[in-house]
Order: structure tokens, then sequence, then C-alpha cells
């Protein structure tokens, strides 16, 4: 048994606690919603606190926050002897489950080796179905060969597939190039659909013909069917949130010096379509209704 404490309790993260405590680890709970970390711990059996930092006791801490600017900002300063950073013994290991930027995860974990703690960064793709199933693909980045034991069996608590991918910042490279390609991949689908619809094809004749030939990704698979011809326009994940993993591809690359045109073209339509939707909280899906309006067809047969 693993003692965890476990930070940032929405989509993704409830789910996966769950996972946790039923592989018998001790976990506590905390959310800046206090009245959903409450659910989550009466619905699992982990422990809801006030305040994590009252869990000085836990081995791991793990956040699932939303981007780098809320992790550096839940961690605190590493100068004041009242943030969350400063509340963990040496040894600790402090693992990045969410989203981040290399860049900054590379700083934090220099941030926390001076306090004697690891940083492992180690997001998940498949979401929040898989993670009730504990099918997560979970990245994981550290060169610590002992971190990395320590931290596996908890991992595997959550995650089907569990990779190493490199030092610390490299998972979170992977997991932000994973949702670029992941992107491309939707638009182009919805693109080819829309040409197709608008000749005069059926949607769904096209899909199934299509996810049984070369032209056949994750999208068309798994997201169009279900979600985009028939109007459900729920993945499960938030259009700006995947925006916002694709920019950090998208520095990643400018930061290499490559040029990435296809991928710029498909974040711009992703980009397009958050702008236009005018919802509050648009999901991914949704990218399939704005191209529908702007090319003036319908992938629901009406």
């Amino acid at each position: 048994m693993t003692v965890i404490q476990f930070v940032g309790l929405g989509t993704m993260g409830a789910p996966m606690v769950g996972r946790l405590v039923d592989a018998g680890h001790r976990v506590y709970v905390y959310d800046v919603d206090a009245e959903a970390s409450r659910q989550v711990a009466d619905q699992s059996g982990a422990v809801h606190t006030a305040d994590p930092r009252t869990s000085s006791d836990a081995d791991v801490l793990i956040l699932m926050l939303p981007n780098s600017d809320i992790v550096s900002t839940a961690l605190g300063d590493s100068a004041d002897p009242a943030s969350l950073v400063r509340s963990r013994r040496a040894g600790t290991i402090v693992v990045d489950m969410g989203s981040s930027r290399p860049d900054t995860t590379k700083r934090n974990a220099e941030t926390l080796a001076a306090l004697g703690l690891e940083l492992v960064d180690a997001p998940v793709s498949g979401g929040p179905v898989k993670a009730a199933a504990g099918e997560l693909t979970i990245m994981v980045g550290t060169s610590d060969e002992t971190m990395y034991d320590r931290v596996l069996p908890v991992l595997q608590s959550m995650g089907s597939a569990v990779q190493r991918t490199g030092p610390v910042g490299s998972a979170h490279a992977l997991k932000a190039l994973n949702n670029l390609l992941s992107v491309i991949g939707l638009v182009g689908g919805l693109e080819v659909l829309s040409v197709g619809t608008k000749f005069g094809l059926e949607p769904q004749l096209m899909l199934d013909v299509i996810n049984r030939s070369t032209g056949r990704n994750h999208a068309t698979e798994v997201k169009i069917g279900p979600q985009v011809l028939t109007h459900n326009w729920n993945v499960g994940f938030p259009l700006a949130l995947t925006l916002k993993d694709v920019h950090t591809a998208l520095a990643l690359a400018a930061s290499e010096g490559i040029d990435i045109p296809v991928s710029s073209a498909a974040v711009a339509i992703a980009q397009e379509a958050l702008d236009a939707l005018g919802t509050t909280a648009p999901d991914q899906s949704q990218i399939g209704e704005y191209l529908e309006k702007r090319n003036g067809v319908r992938f629901d047969g009406r």
C-alpha cells in the first residue's frame, strides 16, 4: 500500500482516484471545489482533506491539474514555509499527471530537487471512460530508476499501458505531440466527411468504409460515429483544453526549429471552431459542428 495525496478531481481525476483506492492504496483527496472533493471521497472510499498540506505522511503527491501555471500555483513558493511543496517530507515523489509544458516541468523538477523531492511527469491518454476502467496509457518522464520503480505500482493501478519516455519533461512533450496528432486526425476526418457529404455520399456509409480502409484513425473509429454523426457532441474533453495541449506541441516544434504546416493548419481550424461556437465549454467533437456550419453540410443525415 502507498499513501497518496491526490490534488485535482475533475473529469479525469475522480475516476483515477477510484482505481487507486480499489488497488488498496490509501488516498487523500483535495480539490479547490470542496464539495467535489467530499463527493469523490464518499463515492470512492478516499479521505477528503480540506487542506492538502495536512497529508504530510503521503509517499506520493499526484497533481491532476489543467496546466503548468496551475501546477506551479498549487505547489507554491519553495521559499514559503506555508506552501504545499514545503509541507512534503524529503523523498516524496511528486507526479504531475496533467498536460503541462515540458520546459516548466523541467524547471519545477529543479526546484523540487533542491528540497529533496523528485518530480515525475506522467500524463495520461484515454479519456474518462478508460480512466474509470483503469485502462489509461500513461507516459512517464524520469531518469531515476529507483523513483520509477517506486511510482510504477501506483501508475499501474490507473493504467494498462505504462511507458517510460526518458528524462523528466519527456512525457509531457510526448503527450502534447500525441494530442496534436489526434487533432490532425479529427480535423482531417471531418473535412473528408464534409466533402463526401456535399457530394451526396451518406456520412455513416463513408465512415464504415473508411474504418475498413487505410484512411481510418482514432477519430474515425471512436469519436466521429457516436459523437458527431449523432450530434451528441460529447467526447468528454473540452475543446479549450485540447487547444491548450496542441499549442504546447506547436511551441515545442518552434523551439526545435521544425516547420509543421499541416499541424498548424489543423490547429487553426480547431481554434476557429472554439472562437465561433460561442458556448461556454464546447466539446472537442464540436469542431464537427463548426465545419457543418462553415461548409453547409449536416453529418446526421438531416
